[in-house]
């Protein structure tokens, strides 16, 4: 480590091989804390290369306990964290709009880093049972629409980097890597980035899968779809703009789709909302957000996906989602 420290710090960049080696050495616990933190803050830094994150990528994937789910065509629903904009749990929240509207959701979350309310917490606060078994997991999208993949039980060879994660509360190129590492290999992916930067690297990458994908940028920094303002969009085919006129709904502002202070408070955020007792501008972001994921794997418009959405949310089909995924996590 200590000769790639000294590469990095003379700004010299990896190759994809040396990228994917180190982050195997890692998780075998070749490196001690100090070297694994002083190598994630050189990312904080200078930019990520794509060869680097490629690597970094192959080595999670190569690593992970793979889960195959394939026979329902999933989607994730997942961003990137680390936009500063603690917002309450939007894509947690799409996701179980969107298995509430037909579509089955492999959901990869984690706890908050640099967040104070990741996927994992809301979600462990609620009663969801985390689980790597397969059946479980099947069961839970059979009878649920969605199963809840939880990071650490996929990716056991991380666990050497995430106290070190947690001590720096900060984001790290590990927020760049979860949405790309999800252990069921979706073939459907909506992914939000924190800047237009990632977002060109995600598309390219992606381009060279057989992913059926879109990838999010809102423009004044959010990693979803914000109606705060445009949002860049990029997929298999094509990169666009969308703004909350494609789904027929007015911009919103900012603080209208703050988080909670803690876990308690961002879980009841999430409950109000699937009871159908969320605001307005709530509602619509979600389904803003469900909406381009429906869309992405139906291939219909932005608008036609929003109503779908609308739909499942209001009938509160989405809660039925999550009550039964509560349900099934009791047996």
């Amino acid at each position: 480590m200590k000769e790639t420290l000294n590469r990095l710090i003379n700004h010299e960049i990896l190759a994809k091989a040396d990228a994917k080696q180190i982050l195997v050495n890692i998780a075998k616990g070749d490196y001690n804390t100090s070297q694994i933190a002083a190598f994630l803050t050189v990312y904080m830094m200078r930019s990520i290369t794509i060869e680097e994150l490629e690597g970094f990528r192959d080595a999670l994937l190569e690593l992970c306990l793979a889960v195959d789910l394939s026979e329902y065509n999933p989607i994730d629903l997942c961003g990137t964290g680390g936009d500063g904009k603690d917002t309450f749990n939007i894509s947690t929240l799409a996701s179980f709009v969107t298995a509430g509207a037909g579509i089955k959701v492999t959901k990869h979350g984690n706890y908050g880093v640099s967040s104070k309310c990741g996927s994992s917490n809301v979600m462990e606060f609620l009663g969801i049972k985390f689980s790597n078994e397969a059946d479980f997991l099947k069961k839970s999208i059979d009878e649920a629409g969605i199963c809840v993949l939880h990071a650490p039980l996929f990716h056991p060879a991380m666990k050497n980097v995430a106290p070190i994660r947690r001590e720096l509360a900060v984001k790290t190129f590990f927020n760049m890597l979860g949405p790309m590492v999800n252990p069921a290999f979706p073939k459907n992916q909506m992914v939000g980035v924190f800047n237009l930067e990632l977002a060109r690297m995600y598309g390219y990458l992606y381009q060279n899968t057989d992913k059926n994908f879109t990838v999010l940028h809102a423009l004044d920094g959010y990693d979803e779809i914000s109606l705060t303002g445009a949002t860049k969009t990029i997929s298999k085919d094509s990169e666009g703009m969308l703004t909350p006129a494609d789904f027929g709904v007015e911009s919103i502002l900012q603080e209208e789709i703050v988080g909670g202070e803690d876990v308690a408070q961002s879980a009841q955020i999430f409950l109000d909302i699937l009871n159908g007792k969320g605001t307005e501008a709530q509602n619509n972001v979600v389904c803003a957000n469900a909406g381009i994921a429906i869309a992405t794997v139906q291939d219909t418009t932005p608008k036609q996906g929003f109503e779908k959405a609308k739909e499942s949310l209001l009938s509160k089909k989405g809660l039925g989602a999550l009550k039964k995924l509560q349900e099934l996590s009791k047996n």
